[in-house]
């Protein structure tokens, strides 16, 4: 472990050095790649500096314990012999979490697709409320949020909606929100008062470049249309929006956001290159992996992931046995603490498979 931490402060040190150089600086490209791999590798070396630090002092309470025959001052040693022993260990166990290897995608943008699943027009309810909840926390990052593409009901709810989000680690912080997301709440239209229970299915992808993805363009069908508001009206006279179909694969995206066709046809293609990536993933993957990863979007209420009870207060993540009384300040963005969470479970479980 010591040995690839020595190698991590090495490439640190580089890295800063690389940053000043004014070849690199001309290059923005390069730049911005080592600038993400370098914001990547500082809490690693912040945490590796402060155990070096912290080796120091012990070894200095140590020499103290052993050489020192003032009393007092073996006391005040003792007691900072055992406070470092104990910090220590515990560092050490927090830099084999740092060391455990990063998703590659982490640093990139994301594409979210959040669907209404079971439950009719109160899914749809639910799932515009995930998108406003997690607008608010991207806002809270000082993220970007685009919309895309949406689908929307009469009483203000979606039946689908697709939009991207521009930040620094945004897809890194956000992958594992992908899932069945189930609400249990009393409806607006039950006259009894009872707790109903629906879902929405929210799916997550990285956003990716051109050269990772390769596409013909004679595979693509692209169709053009209007873009429509709010009670299905036409908000263009022109027909600005764009549907894309991948014919091989038969994969179909939209955009309708922009005022401009070819702004659309630009965010369509992202949207597509992040579905081709994910697919191009999943037959890399066990078919176990790639059968979870269907459940996700089948959007049944069975195949959840997290629960959020209104009369309770409640969220509880199934997956890693989380449960927090917060959820009305969760359901207005306040997703740190919950992510953080799944972002831990998630590392440890690496560092056991590594083990």
């Amino acid at each position: 472990m010591f040995d690839r931490l020595e190698k991590t402060l090495e490439r640190f040190q580089e890295l800063n050095t690389l940053l000043s150089d004014p070849a690199v600086l001309a290059d923005q490209k390069r730049y911005r790649e080592l600038g993400r791999e370098l914001r990547s590798l500082e809490p690693i070396v912040k945490a590796y500096k402060r155990y070096k630090k912290m080796r120091s002092d012990f070894a200095g309470a140590k020499e103290v314990l052993d050489t020192v025959s003032d009393l007092e001052m073996k006391e005040l040693a003792r007691e900072e012999y055992e406070r470092l022993k104990g910090q220590i260990a515990e560092l050490e166990e927090e830099l084999k979490l740092l060391l455990v290897p990063q998703d590659p995608n982490d640093s990139k943008n994301f594409i979210m697709e959040i669907r209404a699943g079971t439950g009719g027009e109160e899914a749809a309810l639910f799932a515009a409320d995930l998108y406003r909840m997690y607008s608010r926390y991207a806002e809270r990052k000082g993220w970007k949020v685009s919309l895309m593409d949406w689908n929307e009901t009469g009483k203000g709810g979606f039946k689908e909606v697709i939009f991207s989000v521009e930040g620094e680690g945004a897809y890194g912080m956000m992958k594992f929100e992908s899932g069945v997301h189930r609400v249990q709440r009393v409806p607006e239209t039950e006259a009894q008062g009872r707790v109903h229970t629906s879902a929405a299915s929210v799916v997550v992808l990285p956003e990716v470049e051109e050269v990772e993805v390769e596409i013909n363009p004679s595979d693509l069908l692209i169709d053009t249309y209007r873009s429509g508001g709010k009670g299905g009206q036409n908000v263009n006279k022109v027909e600005t929006a764009v549907r894309i179909t991948h014919k091989p694969s038969g994969i179909v995206v939209a955009c309708q956001q922009e005022r401009s066709q070819f702004q659309n046809r630009e965010r369509a293609m992202k949207m597509l290159r992040a579905k081709l990536y994910e697919a191009k993933l999943q037959e890399q993957t066990a078919s176990t992996v790639a059968q979870r990863r269907s459940m996700i979007k089948s959007g049944d209420r069975s195949d959840k992931i997290r629960t959020y009870n209104f009369p309770q207060n409640r969220v509880t993540d199934h997956r890693i046995g989380l449960t927090l009384y917060n959820l009305d300040r969760i359901i207005e963005g306040e997703l740190d603490g919950l992510i953080e969470q799944l972002r831990i479970a998630d590392r440890t479980e690496k560092l056991q498979l590594q083990s």
